[in-house]
């Protein structure tokens, strides 16, 4: 039997390598580059700033390492992968230093599986390398994420697919070079069978971003990344279909599954970002006589945030080491995607708020990073799936392994089980 929560030597070095670099290279950029797009967009100063960095990281072999090595990654393990990110999480560009950001690493992955050998040389390659961007668009403002609700439609005419309706929240696509586009392609069948993705090039006609969206208020409306895009008979070759005709969702769990524990993994490097400043807090701060320390109810505060975190940061690795183990996304794995990412607002608004608490007016205030936290925590009870969504798919797996009671009353029913009990080891009575 092999149980253990160590991490090899040689890959300890590298974590030790990476959360130095992350601390002194990676979070100045945070509070330079400060726009809403400007860890993605390969057209934004960023990513002049960010070059450099991404030439030290692909020298160390750290580059996009959730690919494979015939796509330049390294081919890590979710585990390895989730020691990493949560130390990239603590800093809004350390993913894209290090090649592994959203949507682009998902996106990766699609046309890596279902891209066509001309998509994979003009599109692949360039998002792999840092020199695009791409977006993933399903969701609709009517619609939100039920699939059952969308509308947009793609109608197969001739050797061309012609897209009409709307998307809402199409993060990145002002700057992307491409979008992958979840459409309905037969409406005559069950959507998840209807659904298909499509590959829409920046500039296609027929294809107008209404305006952008940012998360929480920004001095000018409408410079978000979160695009609202209309599709007016926008049409785009046949072979910019993805996967089958009516596979659009098969072809979305290829980035869908690996997304959600990468943002989870992230958000353990926000936790303890947000720890540290907690605890740096307290033992520095003097209040009626004494440190904040030393006073019972801060106490109470440190040691919930430690448990909440470590509860959380296992429940993650554990989720990284089941995907590792079984190699696919099957019905066990599903259930802890699904719990942790629906943890992972909660766990989050809880900690992030006792950290800010003991900071006091400082603490909301635009001199602590705190309320960037705070404001990002909404949008990760939506992001992937809303929470509700993957707590009832939790509940609904678990449930799967309990049969109901074969009479009238529960099997832990006690004069019942008694009874029982007695008729093993009453005579001992005797």
């Amino acid at each position: 039997m092999s149980w253990s929560f160590e991490t090899d030597s040689e890959f300890q070095e590298q974590l030790n390598w990476i959360d130095t670099f992350t601390r002194e290279e990676i979070e100045p950029l945070d509070l330079v580059f400060r726009g809403p797009g400007d860890p993605w967009d390969p057209d934004s100063p960023a990513a002049k700033a960010m070059a450099p960095l991404r030439a030290i990281v692909k020298e160390k072999r750290l580059w996009a390492c959730h690919l494979g090595p015939e796509l330049g990654g390294e081919g890590y393990g979710q585990v390895k992968l989730g020691l990493m990110n949560e130390i990239l999480g603590r800093s809004r560009f350390g993913p894209s230093v290090f090649g592994c950001q959203a949507p682009d690493s998902g996106n990766a992955e699609i046309l890596a599986h279902f891209g066509t050998p001309l998509q994979k040389e003009k599109y692949l390659q360039p998002l792999l390398d840092g020199k695009i961007a791409s977006c993933y668009s399903m969701t609709e403002p009517q619609a939100g994420s039920d699939p059952a609700e969308f509308t947009c439609v793609a109608t197969r005419d001739g050797d061309e697919w012609v897209i009409n309706g709307e998307k809402w929240f199409a993060s990145h696509a002002r700057f992307s070079e491409f979008l992958l586009v979840m459409v309905v392609t037969d409406t005559e069948v069950p959507i998840h069978k209807g659904a298909s993705i499509i590959l829409v090039e920046k500039g296609t006609p027929g294809m107008d971003i209404l305006r952008n969206s940012a998360v929480g208020p920004y001095v000018e409306q409408g410079d978000g990344v979160h695009g609202y895009i209309r599709f007016t008979d926008c049409r785009v070759p046949a072979d910019n279909l993805l996967g089958e005709e009516g596979g659009g969702f098969l072809v979305a769990q290829t980035r869908l599954g690996g997304g959600r524990v990468h943002h989870a993994m992230r958000s353990v490097g926000v936790l303890k970002r947000a720890m540290d400043m907690m605890c740096e807090r307290v033992v520095s701060r003097t209040t009626k006589g004494g440190l904040l320390a030393d006073k019972q109810l801060t106490q109470e505060k440190i040691a919930d945030n430690y448990t909440q975190i470590l509860q959380y940061r296992l429940h993650v690795l554990y989720t990284a080491w089941l995907i590792d183990k079984y190699k696919e996304y099957n019905r066990e794995v599903r259930k802890e995607i699904a719990a942790i990412k629906a943890a992972t607002p909660k766990v989050l608004q809880d900690c992030i708020y006792r950290a800010m608490q003991v900071h006091g007016s400082i603490g909301v205030s635009d001199e602590t990073p705190f309320m960037t936290m705070w404001a990002n925590i909404p949008e990760l009870g939506m992001v992937d799936g809303p929470t509700e969504v993957h707590k009832v798919t939790v509940a609904r797996t678990v449930l799967r392994d309990y049969q109901p009671a074969p009479g009238l009353f529960p099997t832990y029913h006690t004069p019942t089980e008694r009874a029982r009990a007695m008729e093993k080891y009453g005579h001992y009575l005797d």
